[in-house]
């Protein structure tokens, strides 16, 4: 926060009913650089005089979550002569003594600017922008609802899996079948006479036949098969056509022996995912985010009717990989450039609006499935959509952050205009350079922390690992049963229908109870409630199947929720100055977890509730991890690496009396003046 003016004061106190407002001064002391000299005082004394609207400097009384007063000292924009020494009082920060913003770190100060602080006044600037053209006005509302309808296709691609490469009930083809015209079921006498008895899965084998002259004087004779009879491994089967026409598992024979390769194909899906959360968030950093978009969306269009015509499985899954990577280019791109022109406050909801897009894309695909039952075709028909994207390329400009960031100022300025201009906001030209002037004044941080960083120091390191394994926990358990919805039994259509449906409450409660009930005891609870729902399907009555399914998808439910919710949480946990690192690896961390699900899934070749009680007993984990972790609602976050250190510590005693003491005030240098003895407004941001 820069500055404020009586206006600001009076808002602030309007948007918080909790806070009240005193009229009291605070003086800087003299003894080392006074403000102006007394001569300077006496040339402006009639200046001064001239102005009655002179700002004075208020005391604001915050009341934090326990009832405690908190004091917090308002900028003042314009310096007040003391009626006995004439100096006048300068501009101080908005600081609450027991801390809402910490105090700057040691080092070379300029213009009362420490080399980080000048490091976080671009975005601050940026910020003031938006907040003086509106948060979420016409333009930002027109900008995010294009850019969010791209969730919807790449949707359709991560969650198509599922039906593209269904499973199905199948058996052995005979040596005397041909497969065009046999059908699934069979005579139980020829069933006994075929294929030997599974014990595991009490019926008749599916991938083994007895090794029999199986000819017409066989099956006539009524002869009873002897334990002795020798079994082979089959290579060809029949399947079940009634639900699914073709998937990539029937046109392959992805069962028995080679089912592990449909994991396997999923997981490397995840793989393209992550890979494309590297090089296209690289890409478009440095060479902007609106170029990077419409190649993702073009390598997007491509890729996906290139995965419908590839004639076997090695190349289905090296285009599928590709096509995972263009996920990440065209949803999390479009996801940045929306949000980066939303303002401060929306930010929560409009994000969370965002991953309602995708959901709905997650319900349709459903309905794609449902009428479209050959794989190839079902491809197709998720892909063409995006071609209404490329129309984009008139209405998307490129991000004015990014702009700003690499030194296109007035490409910039005119976007903010015009953006200014359809709220209906007047952003003048000389006022957009007010706001923007403290960009100039950024440096790179030529000592940036990086993730070694985090393991340097031991609560860091633990607050690190136990975030690593709870974003893995809920990237894993996601889509994890987002995919298992065919080893729930009844219709797939309606588990996986059900599955997306159950997203819309699950985003909804994070928005009414994320910044009231605090991100820990949601994170924890959703968390304790996901592992105990599936670990509760393990003593539904074999009668009830449709019980597993509601605690599945109750289960589901919770986990969609913590997912959404240590997002939040996570950004909060780490410093500012490793903030993106830290978020970047626990990404990696969830993007394994999605590696590794589809082997997961897997597992229930071998017992069908596997997958659910391993989910259940990692979310039960992560959740009970989780307490381990400090709250951040409404603490003062932390900043630098000893700031990281300290936060979610226990402090006692004298320890504790001097970590609040430096939070108390900002050191702040002395206001300058200009040749003409004019006090520079802008000199301390």
């Amino acid at each position: 926060m820069d500055g404020v003016n009586d206006s600001n004061v009076s808002e602030e106190a309007e948007a918080n009913p909790r806070l009240s407002v005193r009229s009291d001064f605070k003086e800087i002391d003299n003894t080392s650089e006074v403000c102006i000299t007394n001569d300077v005082v006496a040339k402006t004394e009639e200046a001064l005089r001239a102005n009655e609207r002179v700002k004075r400097s208020e005391e604001v009384e915050k009341f934090d979550e326990s009832g405690e007063q908190v004091p917090l000292i308002i900028i003042v924009d314009s310096p007040i002569a003391n009626s006995d020494s004439k100096e006048p009082f300068c501009k101080e920060k908005l600081i609450p003594q027991n801390g809402t913003i910490s105090a700057p770190p040691e080092g070379n100060f300029q213009n009362g600017i420490s080399e980080e602080g000048k490091a976080k006044k671009k975005n601050m600037a940026y910020d003031d922008v938006i907040l003086h053209m509106g948060e979420f006005g016409r333009y930002q509302k027109r900008i995010y609802l294009l850019l969010c309808l791209p969730a919807i296709s790449c949707a359709f691609h991560k969650m198509s899996g599922v039906f593209l490469g269904a499973k199905t009930d199948f058996r052995c083809l005979r040596p005397n079948e041909y497969p065009e015209n046999a059908t699934l079921d069979l005579p139980d006498n020829i069933m006994n006479m075929t294929y030997p008895w599974d014990n595991k899965t009490k019926t008749f084998s599916q991938c083994e036949r007895y090794d029999i002259d199986f000819s017409e004087d066989y099956y006539q004779s009524g002869a009873n098969v002897t334990f002795n009879a020798s079994v082979v491994e089959c290579d060809s089967f029949v399947y079940n056509k009634t639900v699914y026409a073709l998937t990539t598992t029937t046109q392959w024979n992805l069962v028995c022996k080679k089912a592990w390769l449909r994991a396997t194909g999923d997981s490397l899906f995840m793989v393209g995912v992550m890979v494309g959360s590297m090089i296209f968030g690289a890409l478009s950093d440095s060479y902007g985010r609106r170029p990077i978009f419409f190649l993702s969306l073009v390598i997007q269009l491509v890729g996906g009717i290139i995965v419908a015509l590839c004639p076997e499985y090695i190349s289905y899954v090296i285009f599928r990989l590709i096509l995972g990577s263009t996920t990440s280019g065209v949803f999390l791109v479009a996801y940045v450039i929306a949000l980066e022109m939303v303002g401060p406050k929306k930010r929560l909801v409009a994000g969370v609006g965002c991953q309602l897009f995708f959901t709905t894309g997650y319900i349709l695909v459903a309905g794609f499935a449902y009428h479209i039952t050959d794989w190839r075709y079902l491809q197709i028909a998720i892909t063409i959509p995006s071609l209404a994207f490329l129309v984009y390329w008139w209405f998307i400009p490129e991000s004015a952050r990014w702009l700003l960031t690499k030194g296109r100022v007035e490409e910039a300025k005119d976007l903010l205009q015009k953006a200014s201009a359809e709220n209906g906001v007047d952003l003048p030209k000389d006022t957009l350079d007010n706001l923007l002037t403290s960009d100039s004044d950024s440096k790179p941080d030529m000592n940036e922390p990086t993730l070694l960083d985090l393991f340097r120091y031991p609560n860091l390191r633990n607050k690190s690992l136990l975030l690593f394994f709870n974003w893995f926990v809920n990237s894993g358990t996601y889509y994890g049963l987002s995919w298992n919805t065919s080893n729930l039994g009844g219709n797939d259509y309606v588990n996986f229908l059900i599955g997306g449906l159950v997203e819309v409450p699950a985003y909804t409660f994070l928005l009414f109870t994320l910044n009231r009930w605090g991100r820990k005891i949601i994170l924890c609870g959703c968390m304790l409630l996901a592992g105990t729902s599936l670990l509760l399907t393990l003593i539904v009555p074999a009668n009830m199947p449709w019980m597993v399914t509601l605690f599945a998808m109750l289960g589901k439910l919770a986990i969609t929720s913590s997912y959404g919710a240590v997002y939040v949480f996570t950004a909060e946990q780490f410093p500012t100055v490793i903030r993106n690192v830290g978020l970047g690896a626990c990404s990696t961390f969830a993007r394994i977890g999605g590696v590794i699900a589809p082997y997961i899934n897997h597992l229930s070749e071998i017992w069908t509730p596997l997958p659910m009680v391993i989910f259940g007993v990692c979310a039960l984990i992560g959740g009970i991890m989780s307490l381990l972790l400090p709250e951040t609602l409404n603490k003062k976050l932390p900043e630098s690496i000893q700031d990281g250190e300290q936060f979610g510590k226990k402090i006692r005693g004298d320890d504790e009396e001097d970590v609040k003491q430096m939070t108390d005030i900002e050191i702040m240098k002395p206001l300058k003046t200009q040749g003409n003895g004019v006090y520079n407004e802008k000199q301390n941001g």
